[in-house]
């Protein structure tokens, strides 16, 4: 929680103060990843963010050293790796994950999550909502939140031979780490 904050804060970002006051009000810091695969347990979305955040900052690093490009900054990597998944928290008083009870009212083993069916709209969408309540995105950050899910997502389609560079590292950072990092390693 106080990397998280520590790293949103460094961006600068008028707004960024209230943005943080959402995510600790809210559930952020507590809530699942998801809810059966990649960190299904409390917590777990902070860590995820996290996880991407240092993915992509390694790349970024390491290319930067590479290439002239200006077309990336450490304040993108921040805003995008950190608030892709926000829409997994909670919105408009409705959390997106909740514990998934068997009839016995016991917490499922298998699968200890389900997605509240109050929850209409899609987490890509409301990660930009919800971050839009309290600081300004660059077009590129909201394209990037957009389409992080890149062809796992219908909408995924909308963007092919449009990718943009920081859509493009979300995407692999966040493919990277939800299906190798935190599951416990390549096979």
């Amino acid at each position: 929680m106080d990397k998280i904050i520590e790293l949103l804060r460094s961006t600068g970002r008028d707004g960024i103060e209230n943005l943080i006051t959402y995510m600790t009000e809210s559930n952020f810091f507590t809530a699942p990843c998801s809810t059966l695969h990649h960190l299904c347990k409390p917590g777990g979305l902070a860590e995820h963010s996290l996880n991407v955040y240092n993915f992509m900052w390694d790349i970024f690093h390491q290319s930067h050293h590479m290439t002239s490009s200006s077309m990336l900054n450490a304040g993108n990597i921040i805003i995008v790796s950190l608030l892709h998944d926000l829409g997994k928290s909670t919105y408009r008083g409705r959390p997106t994950y909740e514990p998934n009870y068997l009839a016995s009212g016991k917490v499922s083993d298998k699968k200890p999550f389900e997605v509240n069916k109050e929850s209409y709209f899609n987490h890509e969408l409301k990660s930009i909502l919800i971050a839009k309540q309290f600081i300004e995105l660059t077009d590129d950050e909201e394209f990037a939140i957009y389409y992080h899910n890149g062809l796992y997502e219908l909408s995924g389609r909308e963007i092919q031979g449009k990718e943009r560079p920081l859509q493009q590292l979300l995407l692999f950072a966040d493919m990277w780490c939800s299906r190798f990092i935190e599951k416990g390693g390549m096979e």
